[in-house]
């Protein structure tokens, strides 16, 4: 069942990064503890499920899957780290605790993502795979961290704050600041199981229609839920004058394009048959959540 599956995937997610992050009782045991506190122990983990997914449905082992997975999670929890700084988001709340510049102080905030982030591609680099997979693996997360995907989508993100987008500019912008991570993390799995063009392109078109299906659903959640089902601030993007989906299609449109992009991750994934168990039932997830 693919619960089971997700369950010592997460597992296997928690033990890798226990294992990478740093000894809180070294020094400089504040950072330390500031990484910690912004990636162990909550979250969805559906990037790090994502790789192993992807990765199982063409053959991919467990273990050649941990590095990647990790990686993944590691650069997610530095771009909410950074993301909360009073200098963007500027919130309180993240996975039901106290943000890193509140439970620390920002310079740590700073500091903490910014060690995340270089550990990720530690991670890869040393990770027990061939040289040529490892260097597709840096070339893959490392596109989609920068300038052409999520920071690219969140200098699009402060740029918008407080005017109307257009739903083109809006999507773009999800495109590069969410969904570029999640197409990398299914790109990492299916390299890691040897995936040629045309699979890859299956497997990127299930990624586009999930990244944004994700921030869908996140919009639509923004309005309906509360801070406590979230774990986060709800209501941030009416009270910033953020344009969502919501905002621009209505409860409605919005309920009706998560449909659309529902119906796009089945088509996409058809091809794969029973090997994409795992994927479809995390497309249905993003669709789904509740929090």
């Amino acid at each position: 069942m693919a619960s089971e599956a997700f369950a010592r995937w997460a597992a296997r997610t928690e033990a890798t990064l226990e294992r990478l992050l740093p000894d809180p009782g070294t020094e400089p045991a504040r950072l330390h503890a500031a990484m910690r506190h912004a990636t162990l122990g909550g979250g969805k983990r559906m990037r790090p499920l994502l790789v192993y997914a992807a990765g199982t449905a063409l053959g991919a082992e467990d273990a050649l899957l941990d590095a990647p997975a990790a990686a993944v999670e590691l650069v997610h929890a530095y771009s909410l780290v950074h993301d909360d700084l009073p200098a963007m988001d500027d919130d309180d709340l993240r996975r039901g605790q106290p943000t890193v510049h509140v439970a620390f102080d920002e310079a740590t905030a700073i500091l903490a993502g910014d060690a995340l982030q270089t550990l990720a591609f530690s991670a890869l680099a040393e990770a027990d795979a061939a040289a040529g997979l490892r260097i597709e693996w840096v070339r893959t997360l490392a596109a989609a961290s920068g300038v052409a995907g999520m920071c690219g989508g969140q200098a699009l993100d402060i740029d918008a704050t407080g005017r109307t987008q257009t739903l083109a500019q809006l999507q773009r912008m999800h495109a590069l600041k969410t969904g570029a991570l999640i197409r990398a993390a299914v790109r990492m799995g299916a390299l890691a199981g040897g995936a040629d063009a045309a699979t890859l392109a299956h497997l990127d078109a299930y990624a586009d229609a999930l990244g944004l299906a994700f921030q869908v659903r996140d919009d639509i959640l923004d309005v309906e839920a509360s801070s406590e089902q979230l774990g986060k601030t709800a209501g941030k993007d009416a009270a910033q004058a953020k344009s969502t989906y919501p905002a621009l299609l209505g409860l409605d449109g919005a309920r009706a394009r998560l449909d659309e992009l529902a119906a796009a991750m089945r088509q996409s994934l058809a091809p794969f048959g029973e090997r994409a168990t795992t994927l479809a039932a995390l497309g249905e997830l993003a669709v789904q959540r509740k929090h």
